[in-house]
């Protein structure tokens, strides 16, 4: 029976339940974190817990533990369920509240805490590649925010999954920004390209790492946008999350990405990463 923390309490995952007057199920007023663990031990935690703070900063809403406590909170949540590794989800909310879109005063946030197994990807998606689908990024303007109100993602990733794909890469103003669970990358004549960070994308914890060991490597990168047409023209296309790690696509909009195999610089990053990620935990 797995265990969850919910308002200072860990209970088993049956017992624990939510008012339906909380924001988080009313508005979608909330932020989350889900934060990989590899033999119990929390990738990059550090990092996961800045950028929470930085979500919680841009809904205006107070941090109800400092990085000890969450720390703290984590591994005991850890400790209590089975899987050296695992997949912690952590979600704030505003808290329970009268149905009213101004933000309440004086009301204390909801914390919930859940780990499920962290299962790897099949290894044929990493031997074959994905299909991934070019999209029209119907998303709000603050995707920056982690923010619990995912309907648009999931409609994008719903879309792929009809077309059989794995990923819907996403387009905003003729660029790529990044996948609708993801952050999305693209190669040409040996150079990454990746969206910069800014209010169209997520600052993903993955993609950093991604980017320092392509440093270490000596492999060049970019921050900057690429535009839809030239996407269909590069050698190599990745997505990289917290629970995919870095995946190659080999297939987008039913054609060919480069010769339709992932590509040497995938292949040689992914080695480092799958060497370092248990090195990795700052």
């Amino acid at each position: 029976m797995a265990t969850v923390f919910l308002n200072d309490t860990f209970l088993p995952a049956e017992q624990a339940k939510v008012s339906v007057y909380d924001r988080g199920f009313l508005f979608g007023d909330g932020v989350y974190e889900v934060i990989p663990v590899y033999g119990r031990q929390p990738f990059r935690l550090q990092a996961h817990l800045s950028r929470l703070q930085n979500s919680l900063d841009g809904i205006h809403l107070n941090n109800p533990f400092d990085k000890a406590r969450w720390t703290q909170l984590i591994t005991q949540l850890i400790e209590q369920n089975e899987s050296d590794n695992q997949a912690v989800y952590l979600q704030v909310t505003r808290g329970v509240a009268p149905r009213e879109h101004v933000f309440p005063e004086g009301v204390k946030p909801t914390v919930f805490m859940m780990s499920n197994p962290l299962n790897s990807v099949p290894e044929s998606y990493k031997e074959q590649g994905i299909k991934a689908i070019t999209v029209d990024d119907i998303r709000w303007q603050r995707c920056d925010i982690k923010a619990i109100a995912l309907l648009p993602n999931t409609m994008l990733r719903q879309q792929a999954h009809e077309q059989g794909a794995g990923e819907a890469i996403l387009i905003r103003d003729g660029v790529m920004t990044e996948g609708s669970a993801s952050n999305s990358y693209a190669v040409f004549d040996g150079v990454i390209y990746t969206a910069a960070k800014d209010n169209t994308v997520l600052p993903g914890i993955t993609r950093d790492f991604v980017l320092e060991l392509a440093a270490k490597a000596n492999i060049p990168y970019k921050e900057e946008s690429v535009t839809a047409a030239r996407l269909s023209q590069a050698d190599e296309i990745w997505i990289s999350s917290s629970t995919r790690e870095l995946l190659p696509v080999t297939t987008l909009d039913d054609k060919p990405v480069g010769l339709g195999i992932p590509g040497p610089i995938w292949q040689q990053l992914d080695e480092l990463y799958q060497r370092d990620k248990l090195e990795a935990n700052k």
